[in-house]
């Protein structure tokens, strides 16, 4: 055998070792060969610096995060990420793969946080992905969001192969099931993150089985009855996720496909804690949503580690929004003060705001409202800060000046669900806005508009507690009128029954419960040491 070809063996030898975590062997090892070889001089100090740097990077477990471009969706997987690094004991090296959909832009918050991880000084890097076309026909968000994941199939491949350091697994948002088979052509694990609850995640991996149960002709509003769920007691259709309210919508066929996909995953990560669905995690870990399936059907393994919140903007600032709301809190009671906000995408029409205005003003509470508009540019729909004097009742402002603020743009949630003034949370319930009022033991008045967010309200105020119930029409744009949001809005002060003393008290319990479970010790801590230990 030639020296060169006895060299090239030690060298991939050494590599070897190195994947396997002898990294001193490796690197002293390595060194010789390279040098034998003239691979490299010693006397270069930058490619020495260099092939360590490289050489430290193959001794570390790589882990591939590939993300949904939505604000919640994000935001959370890059802190689950940042959580992953802490615990990993610096044995982890993570990428995180980022698509640029051309009709949506990163929020600034998201690019803050993105910059903020990038200097932390931990291993982490971000690959942005092609911009690719979208597709020229979708049937709602749901739709395009995972088609586009799978165009970028080939892409999401390539920077898969090409990484620096070796791969050991993937993580994608659960719309991005496509991927899995990316994942199964590298021989790599496939672990989903799912950013909602567990009562969705298994209601999803049933959904197959439920979609054959029903007849192809019925909606599940036309259901009678509740519709019945293994390891779940009942569920009334109108709770159903709004893209299941037409079976007919690609929308639909997507969580159908899905809900069979997750099956093949190796594991599921879900922002959730067991302290809080300690039920539903029980169904979901002794497979009772995949009874019917048929054939021989594994659960992947799930790993609650929630709640996972990015609470940075309550030491990094939130710019003027937050100053002036923070500025008017800081004069109001402890306590006394109710705060409405829908998220990045809700809004209303005119009527429903002067309805909300009307019940608020009825109330007599101290309010802060985040009202916001929507306007169509061509195909495309876009929130922006809203025209007060277009929209308010005349002489609202006025009337209400000495105990409410108006607030026409974004709001800082975070900062404003913590401050001491904030008694009560009027919210369009998507899960992240749950986990972030739980955290800071604000109750909830939930005012569901779409996705998940009808199933969240029944888990809120049914199953756990934690929530006051609004009556809210799903069948008219989800409308409220003036007087149940004064009702809705007196009870969950206190100022109405003992219903809002109950929940208060309940929501105290899971605010100290979340706080736990992701301290040192914590059901959430040791799941996420679990995982990292798995991978």
């Amino acid at each position: 055998m030639c020296q060169l070809t006895r060299l090239g063996r030690f060298r991939n030898k050494a590599f070897v070792k190195c994947a396997a975590g002898q990294s001193d062997f490796c690197y002293n090892f390595t060194l010789y060969v390279l040098y034998q070889t003239n691979d490299w001089s010693l006397s270069s100090t930058t490619q020495r610096e260099r092939e360590r740097e490289r050489m430290s990077r193959m001794a570390k477990v790589g882990l591939v995060f590939v993300p949904s471009c939505a604000a919640g969706h994000l935001t959370a997987m890059l802190e689950l990420a940042k959580r992953f690094l802490v615990s990993g004991d610096n044995h982890l090296s993570i990428t995180v793969l980022l698509m640029k959909p051309p009709w949506y832009k990163l929020s600034s918050p998201s690019l803050s946080y993105i910059e903020s991880l990038s200097s932390s000084g931990l291993d982490i890097s971000f690959q942005h992905l092609p911009e690719l076309d979208p597709p020229e026909h979708s049937d709602g968000p749901e739709d395009l969001i995972s088609l586009y994941f799978q165009l970028h199939m080939p892409h999401v491949k390539a920077a898969i192969a090409s990484s620096p350091t070796p791969v050991s697994a993937i993580l994608i948002d659960f719309f991005a099931t496509a991927l899995i088979d990316v994942a199964r052509d590298l021989s790599l694990p496939a672990y989903i993150y799912f950013a909602s609850n567990a009562l969705l995640l298994g209601l999803t991996l049933y959904l197959p089985t439920l979609d054959v149960k029903l007849p192809p002709d019925v909606e599940f509003e036309e259901v009678e009855g509740d519709v019945e769920v293994p390891g779940v007691v009942s569920l009334p259709p109108s709770s159903m996720p709004s893209p299941w309210m037409n079976r007919k919508n690609r929308c639909y066929t997507w969580f159908v496909y899905h809900g069979r996909r997750f099956r093949e995953a190796k594991g599921i990560v879900v922002n959730t804690f067991a302290e809080l669905e300690p039920g539903f995690l029980s169904a979901l870990a002794e497979g009772c949503f995949l009874e019917e399936a048929g054939g021989q059907v594994i659960m992947p393994k799930v790993y609650p580690v929630g709640p996972v919140l990015s609470l940075g903007s309550l030491t990094g600032g939130t710019g003027s929004a937050g100053r002036d709301c923070t500025l008017w809190l800081d004069k109001q009671p402890e306590g006394s003060v109710v705060f409405l906000c829908f998220g990045s995408n809700g809004c209303f029409g005119v009527h429903q705001v002067r309805e909300t205005a009307a019940g608020l003003e009825k109330s007599g509470y101290r309010f802060l409202w985040c009202v916001r508009s929507l306007v169509l540019d061509g195909n495309t729909r876009k929130i922006v800060d809203a025209n007060l004097d277009e929209i308010l009742p005349e002489g609202f402002l006025e009337r209400t000046n000495d105990r409410g603020m108006v607030w026409p743009s974004w709001a800082p949630q975070i900062e404003i669900l913590s401050h001491r003034a904030v008694g009560g949370f009027v919210t369009h319930c998507g899960w992240n806005s749950c986990l972030e009022s739980l955290w800071f033991g604000v109750p909830m008045l939930p005012w569901p508009l779409y996705a998940e967010q009808h199933l969240n309200q029944v888990e809120m105020v049914r199953d756990l507690g934690v929530a006051v119930g609004l009556k809210v029409d799903r069948k008219n744009a989800n409308f409220v009128t003036a007087e149940e949001l004064e009702r809705g809005v007196r009870c969950l002060m206190g100022g109405l029954g003992e219903e809002g003393k109950r929940v208060r008290a309940r929501v105290r319990e899971m605010s100290l419960a979340s706080r736990k479970a992701v301290e040192e010790g914590g059901s959430s801590c040791m799941n996420l040491r679990k995982l990292v230990e798995d991978l």
